[in-house]
């Protein structure tokens, strides 16, 4: 489906994009792949590594500004959304910004999917969209909402819309294995809470679900990866071996465990060898074949959270991963 084809990626400076676009272009040698992004520096750093390549684009744009989505959504195949403000911090102390990407930017990308008659689009979602607490998340469940309706709202066009979720990405600029790395020379790293847990994804993995997505949507899904889990004082031990923990509490917004799929979900949720599916509740989607295919529905009250999934990432793994992505790990 992607091959020969013109792919956008809204947000395509950031983690994902850096690894969605080398990883599409090798496998599926697009036509045109077009990077939708508003910061002039991060594409002028970027394009240097694709230098050469006539494949890669890059437009400066915003997705609050629908004028200037359709333009750049102008002769395009496939969208991948991934622009949002996701620093959870960021979203509760600029709630307007928040919205106005994560809500506001998702309703104009919809709309303008829809009349430039894109054929396919898959928006990135958080595990903080399931059963929210923060802001960020509350924006992102509602962009999720909008992506799945907007299927049923694009009448007789054929665009279709398809989410896929994800936790933790390993290695990704802010998050959690490159922050004890650039202290652990300190002695001590800041522990939230003992029993807390983290999903465990690569980027390469997250590229993958976008990928399988694109094959396999009929619109509407969210698709969700099943991936490992890890105590988050396991993962500081595998970093910083000789460091001490200290215990400094859960910060505002902030889950004890991360969660992907709600019991309220379980009832239109069905299980694959390696993911779930959330299937649309409206319109009787859930029960629709063609969504279904040979997926098995899961137990009324399921959940999938990190700590309760039954695969869990093992100290070897992990030091195994580190040594094999050390020079890439907080530079995206």
């Amino acid at each position: 489906m992607l091959s020969n084809s013109t792919i956008l990626v809204t947000g395509g400076t950031g983690s994902f994009g850096h690894t969605f676009v080398p990883m599409t272009l090798a496998k599926y040698n697009p036509k045109k792949l077009i990077i939708y992004s508003r910061d002039e520096m991060k594409q002028w750093e970027m394009a240097k590594l694709f230098q050469g390549d006539v494949r890669v684009r890059f437009f400066i744009g915003d997705v609050r500004d629908k004028d200037r989505l359709y333009r750049a959504l102008d002769g395009v195949d496939h969208v991948v959304h991934a622009a949002a403000t996701k620093i959870v911090p960021t979203a509760e102390y600029n709630p307007f910004e928040c919205v106005k990407t994560n809500i506001n930017g998702a309703m104009n990308l919809i709309d303008a999917c829809i009349d430039k008659g894109i054929k396919r689009v898959v928006a990135l979602s958080t595990d903080k969209a399931s059963s929210p607490i923060n802001l960020y998340g509350a924006t992102k469940l509602a962009s999720d909402k909008l992506f799945v309706a907007g299927n049923s709202y694009s009448g007789g066009h054929d665009t279709r819309f398809a989410v896929v979720r994800y936790g933790n990405v390993m290695g990704s600029r802010g998050s959690v294995i490159p922050f004890f790395m650039s202290i652990k020379d300190k002695g001590v790293l800041p522990i939230t809470d003992e029993r807390m847990t983290r999903f465990m994804i690569s980027l390469e993995q997250g590229v993958e679900l976008v990928w399988h997505a694109f094959e396999d949507m009929v619109g509407g899904e969210i698709y969700v990866k099943k991936i490992p889990s890890m105590k988050v004082t396991d993962l500081a031990r595998v970093v910083a071996p000789g460091c001490k923990q200290e215990i400094v509490g859960i910060r505002p917004g902030e889950k004890l465990h991360e969660q992907m799929i709600g019991a309220e979900d379980a009832y239109y949720t069905y299980e694959y060898p390696e993911h779930y599916k959330i299937l649309p509740a409206i319109h009787n989607w859930d029960q629709d074949a063609n969504r279904i295919k040979d997926g098995n529905k899961v137990s009324e009250g399921f959940v999938y959270a990190s700590d309760n999934n039954s695969e869990w990432m093992k100290d070897a793994e992990l030091k195994a991963w580190i040594a094999a992505n050390r020079g890439k790990i907080g530079a995206i």
